[in-house]
């Protein structure tokens, strides 16, 4: 196995974490990886960490937004810089297990797919797991993905051999732009892969994006409506099943 993993990171003031999220990428058993920071101008010491660990290793590449631009757009600026063969996204605030790039390319390769994700576990604001893991199913359609949440940005790997870059890109959907993106890759035909190992760990900060339930809400609902067209008793169908195993999930 000799082909260049690109990871993408997106950052906006993380300094808290950013040291902790580096050692566990650079812990990996698989080490043919190029880390993308995309700094969304944070104003934090972000930027000055980042830069004093790509002293020590050239893998680690920093480009910065020109004006504050969220999480899709970061991520999307760091897709088109990439040059691997796979790819992955990473939180600046999360962590992974240290096999965990080893043992999805094998998997990937094993079994010959373009995309899959992995199982994960809900960390503490100090990464400490609590035991409450999402475990992927074996397949995931999009007919099915509509209607459960389990695919997490923190636990994908796209073979970009096999799907074109264009459809990783994100649409600027702040709080739900990751679970369009998924949408849009498995209503092109494409079927993501779930290995039920723990291979990463998802803090959940108060203050985050994605704490703000509310938004989050109208934002889902936008999304099957607007963004998906679906009518209105399926997409009310598809977003109450949606939320309940949300719920499940977090109890």
């Amino acid at each position: 196995m000799d082909e260049l993993i690109s990871i993408i990171i997106p950052v906006y003031n993380a300094e808290r974490f950013l040291n902790e999220t580096i050692e566990s990428i650079q812990n990996q058993t698989y080490k043919n990886f190029e880390v993308i920071f995309v700094d969304d101008c944070s104003t934090d010491n972000s930027v000055k960490i980042i830069k004093k660990n790509m002293k020590d290793d050239k893998r680690i590449k920093l480009f910065k937004n020109p004006v504050n631009s969220g999480p899709a757009i970061s991520r999307n600026f760091g897709v088109q810089k990439a040059k691997g063969e796979y790819l992955c996204f990473l939180d600046a605030d999360d962590l992974w297990d240290n096999d965990k790039l080893e043992k999805q390319l094998l998997f990937m390769q094993k079994n010959n797919c373009a995309f899959s994700y992995t199982s994960y576990e809900f960390a503490d604001e100090n990464g400490i797991p609590n035991g409450k893991k999402v475990i992927a199913k074996e397949k995931m359609t999009y007919n099915q993905a509509l209607k459960k949440t389990i695919i997490s940005t923190i636990t994908v790997m796209f073979d970009l051999k096999k799907i074109e870059k264009e459809l990783l890109l994100m649409p600027n959907l702040i709080y739900v732009e990751d679970t369009a993106t998924w949408w849009q890759i498995l209503r092109n035909g494409y079927v993501a892969y779930g290995i039920p190992n723990v291979f990463s760990y998802y803090r959940r900060i108060s203050n985050s994006h994605s704490s703000n339930k509310i938004r989050t809400l109208k934002k889902l609902w936008h999304l099957y409506r607007s963004v998906e067209k679906l009518n209105i008793f399926y997409a009310g169908y598809c977003f109450s099943l949606k939320n309940i195993n949300a719920i499940r999930r977090r109890i």
